[in-house]
């Protein structure tokens, strides 16, 4: 009997894309099949990996008819590093799945059938709109089956570039990436090439040490960059060496900080960060709006079309300068300020207290007198206590992260009843499962699908409900 890993679904036709990247189709018995390494319009041979009572999930082992919407990757890496999973479609198409996406999750999940769907707001830059990356070091990089079955010994294994997918401890070593403007791949390159001729010791991630752990580059919209170094250990001399090379090499560099990591993961919200060169934050300017951001701090990825996010926000909510507006899950508060000169007072809360802290930052930097911020847990600090003590909503904004929101926090939205509630959500069908919460009391009156991540199945999405 063969196993269910050897078990080899042919002549698939694709006809759909589905979550995570996928394309859809179904066996002759109509079993849905999700098929990861296809593009819809495809057909396919596909081996299955996962079998469920409902769906395969498979991958593809061979394409016998190509789709009309297959393009050519740009990127050698296509394929193993798994980021931009969607670089083999058109654009065009990868932006008529994602409104297909959005606007199926809000009738099938928020079994909610009579809205308008403004068509999906595309970028303006398909490649190179991220302006922040982060690079792993590993001594040991990721092998091709190729390599591995060439039997040839690579000497150097060195590598500084992405974790491949389900496999923590190996790294690919980036040649090109095209997420990020140069000099990213420049200094990504330099820096790789510095730490081998010089043998610095590049991070073992099984046996926890060497020196090189991790590489951020953050850039702002004037191109200033800021480069971020986790380092395992402290070697002053091999550290000031590097840093040095770098700063004499890209002029683009602003400021230079570094964290000294020993633990066991790379998160660096509880390290102290070093500033080696500059002032260790850069400067953002959105609409007038300033920001200062720091090695932590969060700001959207793609910052054009954030901005263009921002506007449509506003408009959704349609100010006329007399309303007290809500925004839940404020973040660092840029939603919050870049509306609140059109309210009377913008309330925000949000959970992480250094969030707050920016906030607040960015409210006196902006000269805003209009704005209050509160942090804690959204579910226990949007209570009922809360509303009592504090002037009820005219508008709320709310944009949660991937899980949406608590269902308590549906619940007091209902209390306060705003008359408008307009949703951002980088998740439809988190989004789509909360508007089924409060359709009965609000008339989702159109939504408006906006594409941060091109090359990617991720896609955001703006609600507008009004009051019943």
């Amino acid at each position: 009997m063969r196993k269910k890993k050897d078990i080899i679904l042919e002549n698939i036709k694709l006809f759909g894309a589905g979550a995570k990247g996928v394309a859809i189709g179904k066996t002759e018995e109509g079993k849905t099949v999700l098929i990861s390494g296809a593009v819809p319009g495809d057909v396919v041979n596909a081996r299955v990996k996962k079998s469920k009572s409902k769906y395969y999930e498979a991958e593809t082992v061979e394409i016998l008819e190509k789709s009309p919407f297959r393009v050519d990757p740009k990127c050698i890496h296509f394929g193993t590093c798994g980021g931009c999973k969607w670089q083999n479609m058109s654009y065009e198409k990868q932006l008529d799945f994602k409104q297909e996406e959005v606007y199926n999750n809000i009738k099938r999940i928020g079994g909610i059938d009579d809205f308008e769907t403004v068509s999906i707001l595309g970028a303006e830059e398909q490649y190179f709109y991220r302006n922040k990356m982060e690079f792993s070091f590993s001594n040991a990089r990721w092998l091709t089956q190729y390599e591995i079955s060439s039997e040839e010994n690579f000497g150097n294994k060195d590598a500084l570039g992405f974790h491949i997918p389900g496999m923590w401890s190996k790294i690919l070593d980036l040649k090109e990436c095209f997420l990020q403007e140069d000099p990213s791949n420049a200094i990504r390159l330099a820096v790789k090439k510095f730490g081998v001729d010089n043998g610095l010791d590049f991070f073992d991630v099984r046996n926890q040490e060497g020196f090189l752990r991790t590489l951020m580059m953050r850039q702002n919209s004037k191109g200033e960059w800021m480069v971020l170094f986790q380092l395992y250990r402290e070697e002053k001399e091999n550290r000031e060496k590097l840093f040095q090379f770098l700063l004499e090499q890209f002029p683009q560099i602003k400021t230079l900080v570094y964290a000294i990591n020993s633990k066991q993961n790379d998160s660096i919200y509880d390290l102290d960060i070093n500033t080696y060169s500059g002032e260790g934050f850069l400067m953002e300017e959105m609409d007038g709006l300033k920001f200062k951001i720091g090695p932590k701090s969060f700001f959207q990825t793609n910052y054009k079309q954030a901005l263009e996010l921002y506007r449509k926000t506003l408009e959704f909510a349609d100010l006329k300068g007399d309303e007290v507006v809500y925004d839940l899950y404020t973040g660092t508060g840029t939603i919050a300020q870049y509306v609140a000169r059109n309210a009377k007072h913008v309330i925000g809360i949000e959970s992480v207290q250094e969030a707050i802290d920016a906030a607040i930052e960015h409210a006196k930097l902006n000269g805003l007198t209009n704005t209050t911020f509160y942090c804690g847990d959204m579910k226990n600090v949007f209570n009922d206590e809360f509303l009592e003590n504090h002037p009820k909503a005219d508008v709320l904004i709310t944009d949660p992260p991937r899980d949406g929101m608590h269902q308590k926090v549906v619940e007091q939205i209902l209390k306060l009843a705003p008359e408008k509630v307009v949703y951002v959500s980088c998740n439809s069908a988190t989004q789509a499962r909360d508007l089924a919460l409060m359709k009965e009391h609000y008339t989702l009156v159109k939504i408006l699908p906006v594409d941060m991540f091109p090359q990617t199945h991720h896609v955001e999405n703006i609600a507008l409900l009004v009051k019943k």
